[in-house]
């Protein structure tokens, strides 16, 4: 393992994938809803991070009903959620689209989750970690399933410096709910 080397405060870009949505007939892509186990596991995501001392300055989300879904279910587990910001370009994002919104974040935000959609976040996190704990880079390219969560930790003074290749990837994980 490499020790990602940087100048400035400890950063953390979270990415989590909407949880498992439904394919009701008729339904535009943009306005599908949360599966019953995507209500279940999103909330889990929350309880995960919660638990794990992850919990986010600010949440950039999606606007598509799912990804919106996800972080109400999940943001629904905090004591006090930060702000978020709904942002259209997350839905059908390129991985460039998703690293200009992740650089024009606030140097303010030292934790930051993007909540959002497949196969671009994958990308973006195999795009930034140039190195990772243990087994995370490898089970994450094998599959980033609906409700993972990649965690990038980096240093620097402002977002716009977060390169290819610059991040350590400290966790990945697949949360999921039980069923009642």
């Amino acid at each position: 393992m490499i020790a990602r080397a940087g100048t400035g405060p400890q950063r953390r870009l979270v990415v989590l994938r909407h949880a498992k949505s439904a394919w009701p007939e008729g339904v535009a892509d943009h306005r599908r809803p949360l599966a019953p186990r995507g209500r279940r596991d999103a909330p889990a995501a929350g309880r995960e991070l919660a638990e794990t001392g992850l919990l986010p300055d600010l949440a950039l989300c999606s606007t598509a009903v799912r990804a919106r879904q996800t972080w109400e279910l999940a943001s629904g587990e905090w004591a006090s959620p930060p702000p978020v910001r709904y942002l259209p370009q997350l839905y059908a994002a390129t991985v460039a689209d998703l690293l200009d919104v992740v650089h024009a974040t606030s140097s303010e935000v030292a934790t930051l989750l993007l909540i959002g959609h497949n196969p671009e976040l994958e990308q973006l996190v195999v795009r930034l970690a140039g190195d990772a704990l243990d087994d995370a880079l490898e089970r994450l390219r094998e599959k980033f399933p609906t409700s993972a969560i990649a965690v990038l930790t980096w240093r620097g003074t402002a977002w716009k410096q977060l390169t290819p290749g610059a991040a350590l990837l400290t966790w990945f994980t697949v949360p999921r709910g039980n069923k009642h």
